[in-house]
């Protein structure tokens, strides 16, 4: 969380929600996160108050009863939504993801003008994971990703984010996107999912503005 830009400009209120991706443990210095990456880049524009209610270790359903409602009290312009990569690993039924995740999305749709939704990449490239896991968090987590995928079409203010292309390939052949703990992403890699996290807000962006008629000051 953290407030960025010209206290001058327009407010733009940004909700984190979701699991480590978003808390990003043990990665120095906290501008490099990849939400702060989109606060960081949208401060020319506005001035950006980042929320963040994020928790390690969440899956879609601790965001549904524990993150979504404080969310909406706060009033966001965007809420951007990264949850799914515990629900792979840790085995929730697809059909089970895919309705809570609708029912999560359905209820920002009802109130917040433009929604982010974090894809989920290629899990199989986590070092930290014995061999014959891999295997099985890549197909699980290409599950929970066209699960996304498919509710996000549903929902014309949403935007969905496609990690899994530099997972597979930058996480998969450089160590220094990995923190210490061999599981969670370094700064390193936060700042290659900032690159793909920025074009993503400028279009949630786009879709604020029209469904809101306000601009940038």
């Amino acid at each position: 969380s953290g407030d960025f830009g010209d206290p001058a400009h327009q407010r733009l209120r940004i909700v984190f929600l979701g699991d480590s991706s978003v808390t990003a443990p043990g990665v120095e210095p906290l501008d490099a996160t990849w939400p702060r990456q989109v606060a960081i880049h949208l401060s020319d524009r506005f001035r950006v108050e980042a929320r963040s209610l994020a928790v390690g270790g969440s899956k879609v359903r601790d965001v549904l009863e524990g993150q979504l409602e404080p969310a909406l009290a706060l009033e966001p312009d965007i809420v951007w939504v990264t949850v799914g990569s515990n629900d792979a690993l840790r085995g929730v039924p697809i059909n089970r993801f895919e309705h809570d995740y609708h029912e999560l999305v359905s209820r920002l749709h009802d109130q917040v003008p433009a929604i982010g939704l974090s894809g989920v990449g290629d899990l199989g490239t986590i070092p930290r994971l014995p061999e014959l896991a891999k295997g099985f968090a890549r197909i699980r987590a290409r599950s929970v990703n066209h699960a996304i995928a498919r509710v996000g079409a549903e929902f014309p203010r949403t935007v969905k984010s496609n990690p899994w292309g530099v997972m597979s390939t930058t996480f998969a052949t450089d160590p220094s996107t990995w923190g210490e703990d061999l599981f969670h992403a370094s700064a390193e890699g936060h700042l290659v999912f900032g690159d793909l996290a920025i074009p993503i807000a400028d279009r949630l962006i786009e879709i604020w503005e029209a469904h809101t008629g306000c601009r940038a000051s």
